[in-house]
């Protein structure tokens, strides 16, 4: 019986241990089951969470590649500076050569609520930016505002470092910034834009709306009428003319003379557009369009055409050039007298200030007047940009005016407006606007008569003349047929004229055949040396450089080089047309 008891004792504590496992083997299996699920599930919470971030991700994508939608900010901040705006249109010269475009920008901007320590974050951010003022950057980041413009326009290693720092309070906007590839070959031409992408200057500020916002981008690049190829041979012989007589400046210019188009257009000294805010007010003064200058006997032309072209002179009469003439307190001499009678190709030819003096009186003030008037002379020029001088003539306008004014003393003028008169004396005698936009071509430009052809006719062998046996030989381009004529002037200094400060010029065409280029270069002050023999007049100074500037660009342009021996001579051009107006005179 105890035996029995015994086992029976035994067995129920096997059954219990068995019991006891299987309890602990279900408790065990549950577990793992629970901790299996619960990685599932969260397993099943991330990869939603992806494919929701992923769906986000690529609805953007979607709607910036396909549909356009522009997330851009284009907000206006507490400071009152507007925030990005947009692209603002290329511009292109001629050739559609890229001369102005946009490049991608960041601007680094503060809440100074969320800066923790403005003296450390100025002190860090003066080590990135050492152009900024370390009192200027606390005024900033302690300003009772959320939004204070730090510096605008970053370049991408300034926004790497900034980046770095991890200051609490800063942050990038996107901005573009206004690019010019070329420097300052363009300067006075194209301006600049400020920071916020407006025009300040040039054609910027001239076409403005035209080039910004959406508009902009709607109507395409803009076109210019410069050619860049020209552009840099123009600006090349100027800077090494300044450079060579020790200079203050020059100007210059390269104009159709059948459209008006502006090829090329260069003063000096200039700036580059990219840093507009460091140049001095001389940089970004432009000679071309805003300077205004006595050009000296460049107005002989002038005074020569309204004589022939009213019917006062004919190229067979002249004028006694022996004595200087005295009005009132003032004489009037030629610098290079030939102390005798000359004709009227001679007093073109030698510059004489006697013989056109003489042979303004003739004309008559009225006539002078209204004749210099109708050639845009004594008149703001036409052209797209802000910078435009107003001619200075006296007022009232005496008789010594009218002598002085025969040979370019006494009245000022813009070398564009010279320019553009000329190109009306050797055009046909069409007064054409000036324009630095491209001409589609389609139609012709229109122009207003200001002389008869028959008198430009006999204006371009007088120009030849000048170059072929006159002042202007050194303007001289074998192979293109060159005229022009020289002008040298003194500056004014504190009311009086000073004879070691001049204004030298030449303006010229080609080829003079059937013209089709004006082309003008203005020296401000130069000094002669050892290969001027000393002397600073146009002759040695302006009219090399002009000749230069052709015998480069002539090719450029289309224009087919001739044997110098086959060229006809401007003198035997003057005998032929002499010769027709004595026939008509007997006839």
């Amino acid at each position: 019986m105890k035996l029995l008891r015994r086992l029976r004792r035994r067995r129920k504590d096997n059954l219990g241990q068995v019991a006891t496992r299987s309890f602990l083997r279900v408790e065990l299996e549950g577990t793992r089951k629970q901790e299996i699920e619960t990685g599932r599930l969260r397993l099943v919470v991330a990869g939603a969470l992806f494919a929701l971030a992923f769906a986000v991700v690529g609805g953007q994508l979607i709607n910036v590649s396909l549909l356009g939608i522009d997330y851009r900010p284009r907000a206006h901040h507490g400071d009152g500076v507007a925030g990005y705006s947009g692209a603002r249109a290329d511009i292109v010269d001629r050739n559609g050569v890229l001369i102005a475009t946009n490049l991608p920008a960041a601007s680094l901007y503060a809440d100074p609520a969320l800066v923790l320590d403005a003296e450390e974050a100025a002190l860090r951010l003066a080590a990135v930016l050492p152009e900024l003022s370390h009192d200027a950057l606390i005024a900033k980041l302690t300003a009772d505002r959320r939004f204070v413009w730090i510096k605008r326009h970053l370049t991408p290693r300034q926004q790497y470092e900034i980046n770095r720092l991890g200051l609490p309070g800063l942050a990038f906007e996107r901005d573009e910034r206004r690019v010019y590839p070329h420097g300052p070959l363009l300067a006075h031409a194209l301006g600049y834009t400020g920071i916020d992408n407006r025009g300040l200057a040039g054609l910027e500020l001239a076409l403005d709306s035209r080039l910004a916002g959406e508009a902009g981008q709607q109507d395409g690049p803009l076109a210019l009428s410069i050619d860049l190829r020209v552009q840099h041979v123009l600006h090349e012989e100027l800077s090494a003319a300044v450079v060579e007589f020790e200079a203050l400046g020059a100007a210059g210019l390269v104009l159709d003379v059948e459209t008006g188009e502006v090829l090329a257009m260069v003063s000096l000294p200039d700036f580059d557009p990219n840093l507009p805010g460091q140049p001095d007010a001389n940089a970004r003064f432009n000679r071309t369009t805003l300077g205004v200058y006595e050009m000296g006997s460049t107005f002989k032309t002038f005074t020569l055409a309204a004589a022939l072209d009213s019917g006062v002179v004919t190229l067979s009469d002249g004028y006694d050039a022996s004595e200087p003439i005295k009005i009132s307190r003032y004489w009037i001499r030629d610098y290079h007298p030939e102390n005798r009678f000359l004709t009227v190709p001679e007093i073109f030819m030698y510059s004489s200030n006697i013989g056109a003096a003489k042979m303004a009186i003739d004309i008559g003030t009225e006539r002078q007047r209204a004749f210099l008037g109708s050639l845009g002379l004594l008149s703001a020029a036409e052209i797209e940009l802000p910078e435009l001088g107003a001619p200075l003539a006296p007022s009232p306008w005496r008789e010594i005016n009218t002598m002085t004014i025969s040979f370019g003393h006494g009245i000022a003028v813009p070398p564009l407006n010279l320019a553009r008169a000329t190109a009306a004396m050797v055009n046909g005698g069409l007064l054409r606007p000036s324009t630095l936009l491209k001409h589609d071509g389609a139609a012709a430009v229109p122009g207003v008569p200001v002389i008869q052809p028959e008198t430009s006719d006999i204006m371009r062998a007088l120009l030849r003349l000048v170059v072929d046996e006159g002042t202007g030989k050194n303007a001289a381009a074998p192979g293109f047929q060159m005229g022009g004529k020289t002008g040298t002037s003194e500056k004014v200094v504190a009311g009086s004229y000073e004879r070691k400060a001049l204004i030298t010029s030449f303006v010229g065409a080609f080829p003079m055949d059937a013209p089709r280029y004006v082309v003008l270069v203005m020296v401000d002050e130069p000094h002669g040396n050892a290969k001027t023999f000393g002397y600073a007049t146009a002759g040695w100074t302006a009219a090399p450089s002009v000749g230069r500037v052709v015998s480069r660009i002539g090719p450029l342009l289309g224009v087919t080089p001739l044997v110098p021996n086959a060229e006809p001579r401007a003198d035997d051009v003057l005998v032929m047309i002499g010769n027709e107006e004595a026939e008509l005179a007997s006839f």
